[in-house]
């Protein structure tokens, strides 16, 4: 059997990054995992993400992965490099396709990010967007209470449009071109943001770069079968079936639920 592509993230928002993939290379098996017993992960403390994103990515190698995703913004601020060395197969992040992608959307070089309070407080975005284009402006805020919405299945709850709001007023006189939605739940409420930000502003999603970027590292397999997914969660499977069938538009594969074992970190 084809050796699968490894996803994990938080909860369900990395789903948005399994749609991309699929869509840009559907004979690709992959394996999913949502940590949704330990959702939200931007609150945590470093060395608690760094905890969980590595018990993630053991459960997932044990899968004999090809490549590991880690479609969770926040793991991939502040356990990138702690991955990279646990494992010899590549480790994609999903920060620097956006970064790559918003530096070449911006005309006037204003550039905004939303993401958790980790991802925001790491400094990551800021750090990779200067790297490329040093005269950046940037103007990051941090929006906590999206990841448990998108969690809830709220995201056409008038109450989400009140927080986003009261979020997104940050920006309003900071005229930016481009806002980094630096969380994989955040897609999901692309547009409403869109319509706070009075469709002014290019918002820029990671998960089309990390399928573009994948593309280059697994050539597309001409006349062959769609790929076989399999999809686990930490917690409440049925929950995450619900809003994955939102979010994908159709059933997911059964889900299965598994316990990471503390002693997969040690």
């Amino acid at each position: 059997m084809k050796q699968p592509v490894g996803i994990f993230d938080s909860g369900v928002g990395g789903l948005t990054v399994y749609k991309a993939i699929k869509k840009a290379l559907p004979e690709e098996n992959i394996i999913y995992f949502g940590d949704t017993a330990r959702v939200p992960y931007g609150p945590k403390s470093e060395n608690t993400i760094i905890k969980y994103s590595l018990q993630n990515a053991r459960f997932l190698l044990q899968k004999n992965i090809k490549i590991l995703v880690v479609a969770c913004n926040t793991s991939s601020a502040l356990a990138l490099p702690e991955l990279e060395q646990i494992t010899n197969i590549p480790v994609i992040g999903v920060i620097q396709p956006g970064v790559k992608l918003a530096v070449e959307s911006t005309l006037n070089n204003r550039i905004g990010v939303i993401g958790t309070e980790g991802t925001i407080r790491s400094e990551a975005y800021n750090k990779a967007i200067k790297a490329i284009l040093p005269e950046a402006e940037i103007f990051s805020y941090a929006c906590p209470l999206f990841v448990p919405l998108v969690e809830e299945g709220w995201i056409q709850h008038p109450a989400t449009k009140l927080i986003a709001e009261q979020y997104l007023s940050y920006f309003k006189d900071k005229n930016i071109d481009t806002l980094v939605l630096g969380c994989t739940h955040y897609p999901l409420l692309k547009s409403l943001i869109d319509e706070i930000m009075e469709h002014k502003v290019k918002l820029i999603d990671s998960a089309d770069a990390i399928a573009l970027h994948l593309k280059t590292l697994l050539p597309v397999e001409e006349h062959n079968e769609p790929g076989i997914d399999r999809f686990y969660v930490s917690d409440n499977e049925a929950k995450f079936s619900e809003i994955a069938e939102y979010i994908l538009g159709v059933k997911p594969t059964p889900v299965k639920s598994v316990h990471l074992y503390e002693s997969w970190f040690e």
